[in-house]
This record gives structure tokens, C-alpha cells and sequence, in this order.
């Protein structure tokens, strides 16, 4: 079955988020005091998380990416992560993180059936790590990674979000390991999700950032696959790897757009940047599939035409990636 939005889009990919919590406290996701934490009984159940992905998969949904927070923080993810792989249907089943326990946890999420790990790493500097991360520990990521390929994973795709001043003299430093690692790297433009004042003085457009890299090794033009995100993709010529580029805010890509997201707390967005939302609670507590089933549907064919960030404002609620899954 394939699923479209009232756009003609194909919507094939479910952004599904299990905590709001962290173990980091990244400066763009969430200010330095955090974020009040959901009461317990408001966060899903896994079992309430589980009809959500069973519905979408029936409904045409192809590839789930588990989010968070930080996912790996939540007891029970990798029971729970098994029983979506042996979804019927499923074909792709990812998630994100930062990294800092997958140096204990990588061979439990492989056997458990996750197929592709995204790790969030914006440093490759101690300091500058930290700072960023407010306090993370940037070797026990970096463990984390090659734990990661010893538990039999492909090299993780590693998601930088490129902040002018902060870290952009890295550049070249992550496009390396393309070459040296094998990692498929995803530079990500810096998007004002805390709405800081000035927050353009961060922003580097995408196309400088390839312009940069492109100065220094001869790029190739590279397909994206069937499960693709929303990058326009690179290799460097002779790397395993690849490099993306994703313009969030300087060319937006929300014609292409093939996702939808759901909260920890049961809030369906079909958009990032939408202050719509929809509860799927209503239809969890007591579970009701066919509601459930006929609600998704409307959220699919209520998906806007897209945002409206550019680099000179904005206009949406205030929020973190923590809350709402990134």
C-alpha cells in the first residue's frame, strides 16, 4: 500500500520518539537548565507506541527512525525495538542517538533487528564537544562507534549540525571520515528550534558548506536510496562513505518531504515546524485500532505544503528537539 498526502507526496517514513529525556544537553536542542520532564503516566507506554507503529506500517508506512531525547536512555528499548522489527511490513528500522551508550548497547540493538544507527556528534574536539553537549564525553562516543561496526552495523551516519564560530572549522575534518572511517556524514544547517535571539549568527547555508569541502576534494553527485532523508548527497571521489547536505532553513526541501512524527506523549506533527498537532491519546487509552487507524490517515492528508523558516524569521511555538524528536 502506499500512503500519500493531499499533495501527491509519498509519506513512507515514521519519526517515532520514546522519551523526552537526555542524558546531554545540547545548546541548540534545549536550553542550559533543560526542560521539565513529562510525568511518567503522560509519556506512552510501549505497548501504545507499538500500535502506533503497527497502524502506520499497515497504513503504508515503510521505515520507522526511533527518537528521542535520547532513546537509549528509556528501560526496556531494546525488548521493545525487537518487537517492531518483526512488525509485518516493516522494511527499515533505525534510530538516532548520541552516542554515549552505545559502547554498551550496540550488540543488543543489532541482535535485536535495528538495521542503521544515526549518531548526533558535532565536535570532534574534546572542548568544543563539551562545550556543545554541556558536559558529554566525546571518547565515549567515539567507542560507541566502533563498537557499533564490531556488533556487525555499517559505519553510522554521523548528523553535524554546523554552527559558524562554534565548530565550522570541522568541516573538512567530518568530511574526512568518509574516506577514513566510512561514515556517511550529514552536515545540517543550524535550525532555531529554542528561538534564541540572533540565533542567525550560527547559520552556515548548505551551499557553503559544499563549497568549502569542494575546494579542497572532487565531489560526485550520489542517488539517494529508497529510504532516504532529506539530504542532497556527495561522495568524495574514492571514499566509502558519503556526505549530505540538509538545507532546513536556506533551501527548503518540504516538496520531497516523507515523514511524519509522533511525541513520546502521543502528539502526531506533520510537519517539524507546524504548531498543528494532533493526540493519538484519545485513540491509545482505551485502544481503539480503527479510530486510530482512520486519525493517522487525516494526519497524512492534513500534512502542510511546508514551513516558513528562512534566514530572516521565523514564525512558530516555542519548543526543543527533546520534546519533540529530532
Amino acid at each position: 500500500m502506499q500512503l500519500t498526502d493531499s499533495l501527491g507526496r509519498t509519506i513512507n517514513y515514521l519519526r517515532l520518539s520514546v522519551t523526552d529525556r537526555c542524558n546531554m544537553r545540547c545548546s541548540y536542542c534545549m536550553p542550559a537548565e533543560g526542560v521539565t520532564r513529562k510525568r511518567h503516566e503522560d509519556v506512552l507506554r510501549y505497548e501504545e507506541l507499538q500500535l502506533i507503529a503497527e497502524t502506520a506500517v499497515s497504513l503504508g508506512i515503510e521505515k520507522i527512525r526511533i527518537t528521542g531525547g535520547e532513546p537509549l536512555v528509556r528501560a526496556g528499548i531494546v525488548e521493545f525495538l525487537s518487537r517492531l522489527a518483526h512488525i509485518d511490513g516493516l522494511r527499515h528500522l533505525a534510530i538516532t542517538t548520541n552516542g554515549l551508550l552505545l559502547d554498551k548497547m550496540a550488540g543488543d540493538l543489532y541482535q535485536a533487528g535495528v538495521q542503521r544507527l544515526n549518531v548526533s556528534l558535532d565536535s570532534l574536539h574534546r572542548e568544543t564537544f563539551a562545550a556543545i553537549t554541556r558536559g558529554g564525553d566525546l571518547d565515549r562516543v567515539l567507542s560507541g562507534l566502533d563498537a557499533a561496526e564490531r556488533a556487525g552495523f555499517p559505519p553510522p551516519k554521523i548528523n553535524m549540525v554546523v554552527m559558524r564560530g562554534v565548530n565550522d572549522g570541522e568541516i573538512l575534518d567530518f568530511a574526512e571520515l568518509t574516506r577514513s572511517r566510512g561514515n556517511s556524514v550529514r552536515f545540517i544547517e543550524y535550525m532555531p528550534v529554542i528561538k534564541e535571539d540572533a540565533w542567525q549568527r550560527y547559520c552556515i547555508s548548505g551551499e557553503e558548506i559544499l563549497q568549502r569541502i569542494a575546494a579542497h576534494h572532487t565531489l560526485e553527485h550520489v542517488c539517494k536510496g529508497a529510504f532516504a532523508g532529506p539530504s542532497c548527497d556527495f561522495r568524495i571521489q574514492g571514499a566509502q562513505g558519503t556526505l549530505g547536505i540538509i538545507t532546513a532553513v536556506s533551501g527548503h526541501f518540504c516538496g520531497e518531504c516523507n515523514r511524519i512524527r509522533v511525541t513520546s506523549t502521543g502528539q502526531a506533527k506533520g510537519c517539524l515546524f507546524s504548531d498543528e498537532t494532533t493526540d493519538l491519546v484519545p485513540y491509545l487509552r482505551p485502544p481503539d485500532p480503527a479510530a486510530l487507524t482512520e486519525v493517522m490517515k487525516g494526519i497524512v492528508m492534513a500534512k502542510p505544503k511546508g514551513h516558513h523558516i528562512t534566514s530572516n524569521g521565523y514564525e512558530h511555538k516555542n519548543f526543543t528537539m527533546a520534546q519533540i524528536g529530532g
